[in-house]
């Protein structure tokens, strides 16, 4: 083999290893909500019997017909690829590492735990190497602990929403009670 072809073949074996070394630094930081199963399998059970769960699937034709006529959306289509509703029926759409569509992040679809409690990747790390870990430090590593002053539920909850007061009066929007019943929490297995 001559020096010219080794050059080259090194060089593109170098240029082959720097991006998997990027693309790994700039690795999805969403894990889905299956991973958080593994350690908050009441949490999961409860949030999986709300509509947030299966959200996604409200994007579909067919599906949710007289709230999306009144809403004066069209409910013969398909809005599982428009952006506007992805943004609150997917989890991380339009940010690093999050939904980006059905065929390459089909375990992002819905409004799943990191929807509310960001980005899993860093701070479960520090969940799995230290059962009694501080919360700080989790909160550090961006855990976000939902509050009714934030305002990350009404991003989607909000006036941008089809789906409000403005829409259907039977529709009201309030924190303690939706926390109560969309996600019933248990006391955690550590004081924190």
């Amino acid at each position: 083999m001559n020096k010219f072809f080794t050059d080259v073949l090194t060089a593109t074996f170098m240029a082959l290893i720097s991006v998997v070394i990027v693309a790994d630094v700039n690795a999805a930081d969403y894990i889905g909500a299956k991973k958080c199963k593994a350690c908050h399998i009441r949490q999961y059970k409860a949030w999986e019997k709300t509509s947030m769960s299966d959200s996604f699937e409200h994007l579909k034709a067919g599906s949710k017909e007289k709230e999306k006529k009144k809403a004066g959306l069209d409910p013969g289509k398909d809005y599982t690829a428009d952006p506007g509703c992805l943004i609150c029926h997917t989890t991380g759409y339009g940010k690093p590492g999050g939904f980006t569509n059905i065929e390459e992040t089909p375990n992002l679809t819905g409004v799943q735990c990191e929807s509310c409690h960001g980005p899993g990747g860093q701070y479960v790390k520090i969940m799995k190497k230290n059962k009694k870990y501080r919360i700080e430090d989790v909160r550090a590593s961006g855990l976000i602990i939902p509050s009714e002053d934030e305002k990350g539920c009404m991003e989607c909850h909000g006036s941008d929403s089809p789906f409000t007061e403005e829409i259907d009066a039977r529709y009201k929007w309030d924190f303690r009670d939706r926390l109560e019943r969309t996600h019933k929490h248990f006391p955690l297995k550590f004081k924190h």
